[in-house]
């Protein structure tokens, strides 16, 4: 069967909402996120039955695992959901999107999601319109961004679903016949985006006695499948996270149906007495409902024991430039037995804690943007909190005075680099691009002091190389030339050439950049010495 250009055009368009859907919903639940919607989140994940449940609720009462799973992981993307809970309400809505096959063996309707998505994009772009700087605003671009999700799966649905109505479903109870179906059901998934279509289709095939129940069960498992494709779609441009969610959410549907096809023709003949046991319909659709929710529910009951390993896996994957760098390079608890050891790699630790440090510092003396030099604060603060943890393990030993007090040492020089950090995001909040237009004197003096802090950061990051009196002299000419950049900034604020606001703001930056240089001073200066000195 041909693919009409309408079609394809109406699929491309549905898979660019469902794009964009995502975007927006990501983008204002993280600039709508409040202590209020965090703490709600930690209360429905506080464990993983309330994770589990609350991922099954919701999907009963949305009708679309595909809609949960995509939420899910923008939640995870948006930072606003750890990766640990996250898994089992991605596990509750495979268990919850059962409910529709429940629905169309039972009653014979099915609660269409889609149909709010015009209804959220309007409500969406009002609360937009209407929210101004308030948090209304990001909450309507949340709003709306769920409404074009739902929208962009609707058109999906219509561009592919009258292939999904021509499509001859194989029959069969041989091996190469259960792929077969299996692939049927995951193809019906992928080409409507929506599990529960392929199970209408499917129920609906059985009931008329076109497939048998081991068959119905087959696609009924590729479909499961299948649902992950729109997980995977998620992760194009997310972060490291939410793609680690999606690859639990990947594996949780692999692992079931791969388990649920090794007991398939004894699984289909248990769902048989236990649907005579609970007096359900004779009929395949109710065979079949049955089916798909206690494969799901045994999917839960495989992950239980495997999903902490998952997590402990997926940790090690995807991982960003910034997760990276904040993790330990040369702390490994193997060598703690060993003091002498142990030191060695804290204080190699100690010192890249430093490098990244300065580096954030000279970032901000170069005019970077708050963002970035921040982005870099936090992994120097991460770094800095796993030295710390290290430390403390390592002090529970019986350590010689000597070793302790290099303990003592190490603490404090972390402190130093960590306020080397904090002062640097400091320096570009205070500024906000004030100094972009100094006068003369002010901007020859910025200049000076820019360039001497450099010097200073250079002979800081040479360590021992450089000698204490060089590095003190360093220092004092940093002092004077940021003295120099003071006077000339209050001259010119006397002499009405700059602005007040202005002139505070660049003398603010300056001094922060002043505490900073002078805690990475005092770190280089106490990484090298032997012995314990004052601050």
């Amino acid at each position: 069967m041909g693919v009409s250009l309408e079609a394809a055009a109406t699929g491309l368009g549905g898979l660019g909402l469902f794009l964009l859907g995502m975007t927006m919903m990501s983008d204002g639940l993280k600039l709508a996120a409040g202590p209020a919607l965090e703490r709600i989140l930690a209360a429905a994940t506080r464990t993983r039955l309330h994770g589990l449940g609350s991922g099954v609720l919701v999907t009963a009462l949305v009708q679309s695992s595909t809609a949960v799973t995509v939420a899910t992981i923008g939640f995870v993307n948006a930072g606003l959901l750890a990766l640990g809970p996250s898994l089992w309400v991605l596990f509750g809505a495979n268990v919850g999107t059962t409910m529709t096959g429940w629905i169309v063996a039972l009653v014979g309707l099915r609660f269409k999601i889609e149909a709010l998505a015009l209804p959220l994009i309007g409500l969406g772009v009002l609360l937009r319109m209407t929210g101004g700087g308030t948090r209304r605003a990001p909450v309507g671009d949340a709003v709306a961004g769920f409404g074009l999700l739902f929208l962009g799966i609707a058109l999906l649905q219509q561009a592919f679903g009258g292939l999904s109505d021509d499509t001859l479903l194989p029959a069969g109870d041989g091996v190469q016949d259960v792929l077969l179906q299996v692939a049927a059901g995951l193809l019906m998934t992928v080409l409507t985006q929506s599990s529960s279509a392929a199970m209408a289709i499917t129920l609906t095939a059985a009931q008329g006695g076109l497939l048998s129940a081991q068959a119905a069960a087959a696609v009924i498992i590729g479909a499961n499948v299948g649902t992950t494709v729109s997980a995977l779609l998620v992760t194009v441009g997310a972060t490291a996270n939410a793609r680690r969610a999606a690859l639990a959410h990947v594996a949780f549907n692999v692992v079931t149906g791969a388990a649920a096809l090794v007991m398939l023709p004894w699984m289909v003949d248990a769902i048989a007495v236990l649907r005579a046991w609970m007096g359900l319909p004779p009929d395949p659709a109710a065979r079949l409902a049955l089916f798909h929710t206690a494969f799901n529910v045994f999917g839960v009951l495989l992950m239980w024991p495997l999903a902490t390993p998952l997590a402990h896996w997926l940790q090690r994957r995807f991982r960003s430039a910034e997760e990276d760098e904040s993790r330990p390079r040369f702390l490994d608890d193997t060598v703690l037995p060993v003091p002498e050891l142990a030191l060695q790699a804290l204080a190699q630790e100690t010192a890249r804690v430093g490098e990244l440090a300065r580096r954030t510092l000279s970032a901000a003396l170069a005019g970077a943007p708050t963002s970035a030099v921040a982005r870099d604060q936090v992994t120097v603060q991460q770094l800095d909190t796993a030295v710390e943890r290290f430390i403390e393990r390592l002090s529970r030993a019986a350590l010689p005075p000597a070793a302790a007090r290099d303990l003592a040492r190490r603490l404090r020089v972390l402190r130093y680099h960590e306020t080397t950090a904090e002062q640097a995001v400091q320096a570009t909040r205070t500024a906000a691009g004030a100094d972009a237009a100094l006068p003369e004197q002010p901007r020859a003096a910025a200049a000076a002091f820019v360039g001497q802090a450099h010097a200073l950061l250079a002979a800081c990051s040479a360590g021992e190389a450089t000698p204490a009196p060089a590095l003190a002299s360093a220092l004092a000419q940093t002092e004077d030339r940021y003295q120099a950049l003071k006077a000339a900034l209050l001259d010119a604020g006397a002499a009405g050439a700059m602005n007040i606001d202005a002139m505070e703001a660049v003398l603010g930056r300056a001094s922060a950049l002043r505490r900073g240089l002078e805690q990475a001073a005092k770190a280089a200066r106490l990484s090298a010495s032997p012995a314990l000195e004052g601050s």
